[in-house]
């Protein structure tokens, strides 16, 4: 018997599409089909878009297709627009918010004859955390529906790890396209500044935010930057790893916010791994976490108290508690302090360039940690900052996390990768080679 389409990659089902094998309808059955059969206990959907998904899907059935993702279902955060659909942001503050047009992003993915069944999950306007004081429920984590799922991207990080769509579209301001990935055992892409367009998505920091997709395979997220910039980036993608010259960033993990044991081995692992396929692998020392953290901090909250000013002052009682303790200091922070962090900021970006004068791409960890029970909320607080990459938020370089195993919990473990700006295609490369020998591609939690 032949796998159920839910399960395909997408590379897999753009194949079977193109050659007349699957409908785009017949698709997309199988991953409604899905999420009725287990979003009830991952939360993953705020909405189901069946109905409005199926009619686009039916009218492509009867064309030639347009590329690879004709057809394919991608989920959408709802911070992200589409077209007659209300974003609420996850939040009660924006419950009537019906969109005119579709954002940027999603005008071109359904250009490229993308359908999108759901709109997903996040913590509160991409800044809170796993609440339980908002309209919707948190998403949890597919591999043990205890444990937070990663955020603030929850819903699409949830979602394609347990099949309900191929890809979804995440926002990243402090790393919440890449938690996500980490906590699911995904792959997760934070684009070059600037690569995606915003328009249509609601913002949390001009100077940060960051567009880019969930996947199940480095290949897929290749296809989906493909259709969300119309630049190419599979030329190399199956180059291998012979020849990159490799900067192992260590004291991320082993000094500066020192990493869970398996964590830090898996670590050591894939590093081994590389040199093993080819790539000559160094010690690159940058400045330490905390300073690219403050800067993050102080940026971040000072853009999203101007976004979220007046909510703050009329209704703040709409927020979730996680929520408001996250935006409020921004409300205290001066203009002096933004100038410092700016220009700190340009001191950050200038040692991660030098560092490209030495390498091809970095290697460094994701998160410190395995995901937190969900409901333990000062683990969750305490392991949330414990990650490296606000770093790549801070100088905009585009950065992708991937998976490292299972940690003895049955917890998915996560390595990432980082590339000069706008050189995707050397990232994908760097990351498809270690995939292709790491031996993680394909798994899937136990569902």
């Amino acid at each position: 018997m032949s796998a159920a389409p839910w399960t395909l990659t997408l590379a897999e089902a753009s194949a079977r599409i193109a050659d007349g094998v699957l409908k785009p309808s017949a698709l997309l059955a199988s991953c409604l089909e899905r999420i009725a059969d287990v979003d009830s206990g991952l939360n993953a959907c705020i909405r189901v878009l069946g109905k409005q998904a199926m009619a686009a899907a039916e009218k492509l059935d009867g064309e030639s297709p347009r590329g690879p993702l004709h057809g394919i279902p991608v989920g959408i955060k709802d911070i992200i627009d589409i077209a007659g659909e209300i974003t609420t942001c996850h939040s009660a503050q924006l419950l009537d918010n019906v969109k005119d047009a579709d954002a940027a992003v999603v005008a071109r993915l359904r250009a490229a004859g993308a359908v999108f069944p759901a709109k997903l999950s996040t913590h509160e306007f991409a800044i809170g955390g796993p609440a339980f004081d908002l309209p919707f429920p948190p998403a949890r984590n597919p591999w043990n529906r205890n444990h937070h799922p990663g955020g603030s991207s929850s819903g699409s990080g949830a979602g394609v790890a347990s099949g309900m769509f191929p890809a979804a579209l995440g926002t990243d301001t402090g790393g919440s396209v890449r938690h996500p990935a980490s906590a699911c055992g995904i792959v997760g892409l934070k684009p070059t500044y600037d690569l995606v367009p915003r328009t249509g998505v609601f913002p949390l920091s001009f100077t940060l935010d960051h567009v880019g997709p969930l996947t199940r395979t480095v290949e897929d997220s290749a296809i989906m930057l493909e259709a969300m910039t119309g630049n190419s980036y599979r030329g190399d993608i199956a180059g291998g790893l012979t020849g990159l010259r490799v900067g192992y960033i260590r004291h991320f993990h082993e000094k500066d916010q020192p990493a869970h044991p398996e964590m830090a081995a898996a670590l050591d692992a894939a590093a081994k791994l590389l040199e093993a396929q080819g790539a000559t692998v160094t010690d690159i020392v940058l400045p330490s976490l905390n300073e690219f953290a403050v800067v993050n901090r102080t940026v971040l909250g000072s853009e999203a108290a101007s976004i979220h000013e007046f909510w703050l002052k009329e209704t703040p009682e709409k927020y979730a508690g996680v929520t408001r303790r996250r935006l409020l200091p921004g409300m205290f922070m001066t203009g002096a302090d933004l100038v410092h962090a700016q220009r700190h900021r340009a001191k950050l970006l200038a040692a991660v360039e030098a560092a490209f004068g030495q390498v091809d791409v970095l290697l460094c960890a994701s998160s410190m940690d395995p995901a937190a029970q969900i409901d333990n909320e000062p683990e969750v607080e305490r392991t949330y900052p414990r990650q490296a990459r606000t770093a790549f938020n801070v100088t905009g370089h585009p950065a992708i996390t991937l998976m490292s195993g299972l940690a003895a919990n049955g917890l998915p473990l996560s390595v990432q990768f980082v590339a000069p700006a706008y050189r995707e295609a050397l990232l994908f490369r760097a990351a498809a080679g270690y995939e292709a020998k790491a031996g993680f591609k394909g798994m899937r939690p136990p569902l």
